[in-house]
């Protein structure tokens, strides 16, 4: 199986309250796999666990990108780390930056955040559709200056990691053929080559972390994209939460 190669289709919009609820609204009207929706801001902008993602109007890439993918429930998690890995390799290929993976989803330079990944999955009510969407939410720091000070040691942006004046549609196009290829890959492959070109980039493994009360090294992750961590000679998994 080869990456498509028909150009997707792209919603573009001013200030939305959120472009996953737009996504869900065009599956819902029977939109195609790999419909774009890109916006200038967020009124409502969601990151994981319900937080939201404030966002400089205009600097920013806003995403989210209607999926329906050819997966087993059980692997729709891999989809996240599949993205970070294209957001990463975008982010080399447009600006020469050398991004890091957080686990699960948080993309970093320089310890610092720059993007983050939202995987949200949904029942299709659309006929003759797949059984299942997912609106894959994606937010990268592009053009600021600044932060406001809770987010300045936390967090940066393409201007200020060196990547100089960056397009974002430059960018938008180098992570659609960068997730284009690795989903090919992860739904044809399997999570296989996904996860080894995760490891490579990955910031957590090798790293103690504290994560959903488990406390240990982060060592590997799962083939389904959970995280895997050494506590104390036993080694557990964990599915979800936020590294410490």
């Amino acid at each position: 199986m080869t990456a498509p190669t028909a150009a997707p289709a792209i919603v573009r919009c001013g200030r939305v309250d959120s472009t996953q609820a737009i996504v869900f609204a065009l599956a819902a009207d029977g939109a195609p796999d790999r419909t774009v929706v890109v916006a200038e801001s967020q009124a409502a902008g969601r990151g994981r666990r319900g937080r939201v993602w404030q966002d400089e109007p205009g600097a920013s890439l806003l995403t989210s990108i209607l999926l329906r993918p050819r997966l087993a429930p059980a692997q729709l998690p891999t989809l996240s780390l599949t993205a970070g890995v294209a957001v990463a390799e975008a982010l080399a290929s447009a600006a020469g930056l050398a991004p890091r993976l957080k686990w699960p989803n948080d993309v970093l330079v320089d310890g610092r955040k720059l993007a983050g990944i939202l995987l949200e999955s949904r029942l299709s009510s659309a006929p003759a559709a797949s059984a299942c969407v997912v609106a894959l939410g994606i937010g990268i720091n592009v053009a600021q200056r600044a932060f406001p000070p809770e987010l300045a040691e936390h967090a940066t942006s393409v201007r200020l990691a060196g990547g100089g004046d960056l397009d974002r549609d430059v960018l938008l196009v180098a992570l659609l053929e960068a997730l284009d290829r690795w989903r090919a890959r992860l739904e044809s492959e399997g999570f296989a080559p996904v996860r080894t070109r995760w490891r490579s980039l990955a910031d957590t493994l090798g790293r103690t972390v504290s994560v959903d009360g488990v406390t240990g090294v982060a060592v590997d992750v799962d083939d389904d994209g959970a995280l895997l961590v050494d506590e104390g000679g036993r080694r557990r998994r964990v599915v979800a939460g936020d590294v410490g």
